[in-house]
């Protein structure tokens, strides 16, 4: 026989769920499930971690070696050292076999090598590995006479520059200085010697880019090419071409070509540039204005009385 409380429990006290039991005053009781057990907090097992055996020397570490870098990048000796040796990047590369051992250098007539690799900033400090090419390349095309510049990595230990100079194309005065500019009209160098002084000259503020139209005027100028000798650039619109004997030609700045090929036949009809002139003002259409010199002009006025008397006379 069994009594009641004995062997296995009833169904009722089986249950795994929520329990409800009658109080003392026949009211029901929720029973609540034990409470879960909570987790350890991520942070709180680093912070064990760390104040493990030993931490507190590599803490005392740290600080020395932070305080270390702060007072040599504060008293300027790791600047110096950067200065001498380079990035440490660089160095590590370096140490790996990436030292640049050589340079070739082709394509420069005017400019030497070490003044390239000066500019380029190319020494031993420099790595190939972390060499940027294109902050070289932007560098030497930063000089008048580099036109293009092409920077390539041989791996591992060579770099190769090829340069396309701007060669030597007309010349330019400004504000009483002489340039000597390339064909797209860049200033090269300053004029110092007679040895381009037979390139075409250009006067006045931007007419160095503007040399395209005083090239196409030349080419229009026929057989009046030889006597011009420089292209001054009136108000940045015309142009008044200068002549070996001093004359000055003033072109219309609509046409100027047209009003050139006028000229060019009045010298052949007329030989007007082998009279004593100043000036000839082709501005107006259909029109030539010409200024004698002081003395042609007083010549002429001496003259002038006579031709009326001498008209007056057959009359």
């Amino acid at each position: 026989m069994r009594f009641p409380g004995q062997g296995f429990a009833p169904a009722a006290l089986a249950y795994g769920g929520n329990l409800a039991v009658r109080g003392a005053a026949g009211s029901r009781q929720k029973l609540m499930p034990p409470a879960r057990q909570r987790r350890p907090d991520l942070w709180h097992k680093i912070l064990t971690r760390l104040a493990g055996p030993g931490t507190g020397a590599y803490l005392s570490l740290f600080l020395l070696a932070a305080v270390g870098v702060y007072g040599a990048v504060k008293g300027g000796h790791y600047a110096a050292f950067v200065e001498a040796q380079g990035q440490p990047a660089d160095i590590v590369a370096k140490a790996l076999g990436f030292t640049i051992k050589s340079v070739a250098v082709s394509g420069n007539h005017e400019l030497k090598d070490q003044d390239l690799l000066a500019v380029a900033g190319i020494g031993v400090r420099n790595s190939l590995l972390f060499l940027d090419v294109a902050q070289v390349r932007e560098r030497l095309q930063q000089l008048p006479l580099v036109k293009e510049a092409v920077v390539t990595k041989l791996y591992s230990d060579r770099l190769l520059i090829e340069i396309e100079e701007r060669q030597p194309f007309a010349l330019w005065q400004c504000d009483g200085k002489v340039q000597i500019v390339a064909a797209d009209g860049v200033p090269i160098a300053p004029m110092r010697d007679q040895r381009f002084i037979h390139l075409p000259l250009v006067v006045g503020t931007r007419a160095n880019e503007k040399l395209n139209q005083y090239l196409a005027l030349l080419d229009k100028a026929g057989d009046l090419r030889e006597r011009i000798v420089a292209g001054v650039l009136v108000a940045q619109r015309r142009w008044t071409l200068k002549t070996a004997t001093g004359v000055e030609i003033l072109l219309p700045e609509i046409e100027p070509e047209a009003a050139l090929a006028r000229l060019a036949e009045l010298q052949r009809t007329a030989h007007v540039l082998d009279k004593d002139l100043i000036s000839i003002d082709l501005r107006q259409p259909n029109r030539l204005v010409a200024r004698l010199t002081e003395e042609a002009a007083a010549e002429r006025a001496e003259t002038l009385p006579r031709k009326t008397k001498a008209k007056g006379g057959h009359i």
